[in-house]
C-alpha cells in the first residue's frame, strides 16, 4: 500500500480539471491560485500559451490594502479582475480552480467575478 503526499493528489486534482478546462481566445482560462498568504488570478488563451491578463494581491494598487489569502481579499479580488478583464476586452471566461475545492474562498472570488461583469 502506498501513501500519497498532499501535494501529489492535488497536482492529480489539477490535471483531471485541466483535461477538460481549456481557455481560447475568445473565451480564456480563468486560473486562480490561493497560497498562504496571497491570491493569484491569470486568464490564459491555452491555444497560443500566453497569459492576457494577469492580477495578484502583490500588484501596486492592491498592495495599499493589504490583502491577504481569505475571502474578505478574494472578493475585492474577484472584482478587480473582472474590471481589469473587462478593460483587456475579456467578457467570458473557463473557470478553473487549479485542484481547490469549489467552497469557501474559491466561490468567493468566482462569484465576485461574476458580480463584476465576467460570465461563465
Amino acid at each position: 500500500m502506498s501513501t500519497s503526499s498532499k501535494a501529489t493528489l492535488l497536482q492529480k486534482r489539477r490535471w483531471r480539471i485541466r483535461k477538460k478546462v481549456t481557455g481560447t481566445a475568445a473565451r480564456p482560462r480563468l486560473c486562480v491560485r490561493f497560497t498562504a498568504k496571497h491570491v493569484y488570478a491569470q486568464a490564459i488563451n491555452d491555444d497560443a500559451g500566453t497569459t492576457l491578463v494577469f492580477l495578484g494581491s502583490l500588484d501596486a494598487e492592491l498592495r495599499k490594502q493589504k490583502l491577504k489569502a481569505n475571502i474578505a481579499s478574494a472578493k475585492a479580488l474577484g472584482v478587480a479582475f473582472a474590471i481589469k478583464a473587462q478593460a483587456a476586452g475579456i467578457s467570458s471566461v473557463v473557470f478553473d480552480r487549479s485542484g481547490a475545492p469549489y467552497h469557501g474562498k474559491v466561490k468567493t472570488f468566482a462569484d465576485a467575478a461574476r458580480d463584476g461583469g465576467l460570465k461563465f
